[in-house]
């Protein structure tokens, strides 16, 4: 499009005067970002003679950095135009003929000419009210500070005070009467529940409060009027507010208003929680490292021994005639391999549980069959004469995690076994109760004293009467955070030198929203 033909758009006289006297810059530009038309006040805001900008590109106004991408952005604003704003909340910046760069907000709209579309800015240099806003920005910073200190500064000037206040971070600035009727209010807090200060003032404090907590406020602010000042918490809603209050006196002296800072420091609170986890995390995780290192340089070192001494003793066994006393070593080296790996696997079972990296894998199967297999699999941690019985009367069949499952039956036959003595039966019940699986694994062992029980599924944790024998104390834990996962649910019932029953019972079906479990 020609320059002339803008004559029907903008005609010269009272039209061209208007676009002239505009207090923000506008301009005109064709859709290859031809600039067709700009009024003074654009081309004084960018140092440009009258006309100088007619015919350049739109980018000669943009920092050179983002001219290439402003041309891609361009093109496609012009296969939609629309009425749009830019800068708002955002840093955009302009540049002048001398290379200076300045803050600008943009409005873009655009209006059809003879087929053509024309695109209309309207430019804003918005440099005064940024350094407004950093200079409002620094002022909230020091607020909280201003108000407990109730600097002179802050009391002589009552339209400071308002600015201030009504910036007030996350919280609120008020002042009451002694019968605790709003004075004044203000403070981002009150968009929060949609309220001005005009619509406070006059109206009761505590009338706005949770019953919760309004009795507990209202007894603190009465005592500041007889001169005590008061900073406490509140929690509401499932919120934290920090309360600070103090006295304002009057020209005799008498303390005839409250000054209340309200603070919502839930953010911070929630903040301060996560990080007492991540620390007692920390600490657990310190903890179990020096549990692992005793516990190994401990039970590692019998089971270590004793193939050093079988490995020893065998290269000495070389006779036909020495064949049982090798045979006795080798279980002895096989029992040993098998305590150390299911010392390993206990800590890197707990290992992946600490961590969240258990994930479920769920399908149908048989517990009957699951734990017939597991029978003949542990059939060398039997001590002489141990019987393993099972009773059964029909499938059981589940939908659940077949390794997790497969991992509680070999912790709580293996512990049967172990705590159980020579000549003595373990025995196994499976039975399909409706909704649920109930299993159980009932020994003649050693038993469990009654006053540590309650310790029994804690972490490290060992019954006095079972010192000597070798262990991690992490077994039960683990057993116990596996069944938890499937849902499940595990009790036991126990008594020093007669045995100890553990029955475990599990939903036939986990639903699928619960297969991943993180």
């Amino acid at each position: 499009m020609k320059q002339g033909n803008l004559n029907e758009i903008l005609k010269e006289g009272a039209g061209r005067l208007l676009f002239d006297s505009a207090s923000e810059g506008l301009l005109v530009s064709d859709k290859s970002g031809r600039i067709l038309v700009a009024n003074r006040r654009l081309e004084e805001m960018f140092g440009y003679d009258q006309d100088e900008l007619i015919g350049q590109p739109v980018e000669v106004l943009i920092p050179m950095n983002l001219r290439e991408k402003h041309v891609g952005e361009r093109t496609e604003y012009n296969k939609a135009p629309r009425k749009r704003s830019m800068g708002v909340d955002m840093d955009l910046c302009a540049v002048r003929k001398d290379t200076s760069e300045f803050p600008v907000e943009i409005s873009l709209n655009h209006l059809k000419h003879d087929e053509e579309t024309l695109i209309v800015a309207l430019v804003t240099d918005i440099t005064d009210r940024k350094e407004a806003k950093e200079k409002l920005g620094k002022l909230n910073q020091s607020l909280e500070s201003m108000v407990e200190e109730r600097t002179e500064k802050l009391k002589e000037s009552q339209l400071l005070y308002r600015t201030i206040s009504r910036n007030f971070p996350n919280g609120t600035i008020n002042v009451f009467d002694r019968d605790l009727n709003y004075v004044f209010a203000e403070g981002q807090e009150l968009f929060r529940y949609k309220l001005s200060s005009e619509a406070l003032v006059g109206t009761s404090y505590l009338n706005r409060l949770p019953e919760d907590v309004r009795n507990e406020i209202g007894d603190r602010l009465q005592k500041v009027f007889e001169g005590h000042d008061s900073s406490f918490e509140i929690e509401t809603r499932g919120l934290t507010y920090k309360l600070n209050a103090v006295g304002l006196r009057d020209s005799n002296d008498v303390i005839s208003q409250i000054l209340l800072v309200e603070q919502n420091i839930t953010d911070q609170k929630i903040a301060q929680s996560n990080m007492q986890l991540a620390l007692e995390k920390e600490r657990d995780l310190n903890e179990l490292k020096s549990r692992f290192v005793s516990m190994a340089s401990h039970e590692f070192r019998t089971p270590l021994s004793t193939i050093l001494s079988s490995v020893n003793l065998l290269k000495k066994a070389q006779v036909i005639e020495d064949q049982e006393r090798r045979e006795k070593h080798l279980n002895r080296i096989r029992a040993s391999v098998q305590n150390l790996t299911a010392i390993l696997n206990d800590f890197l079972s707990l290992d992946k549980l600490e961590e969240g990296l258990v994930h479920l894998n769920v399908k149908s199967f048989d517990i009957r069959l699951l734990i017939i297999d597991l029978i003949e699999e542990i059939e060398g941690l039997k001590k002489t004469g141990q019987k393993i019985l099972f009773n059964v009367h029909e499938n059981c069949i589940i939908y659940a995690d077949e390794q997790m499952v497969r991992n509680v039956m070999i912790n709580l036959i293996s512990n049967a076994l172990k705590y159980s003595p020579e000549n003595s039966d373990v025995v196994i019940e499976c039975n399909d109760a409706k909704e649920h699986i109930e299993i159980s694994v009932s020994d003649s062992g050693i038993g469990i004293p009654q006053e540590e029980q309650e310790h029994l599924f804690g972490r490290f944790f060992r019954a006095t009467n079972a010192f000597n024998i070798q262990g991690t104390g992490l077994g039960l834990h683990i057993v116990k955070r596996y069944v938890d996962l499937l849902k499940g649910e595990i009790r036991f019932v126990s008594s020093p030198e007669t045995g100890t029953t553990f029955s475990v019972s599990l939903p036939k079906t986990i639903e699928h929203e619960e297969d991943i479990v993180d």
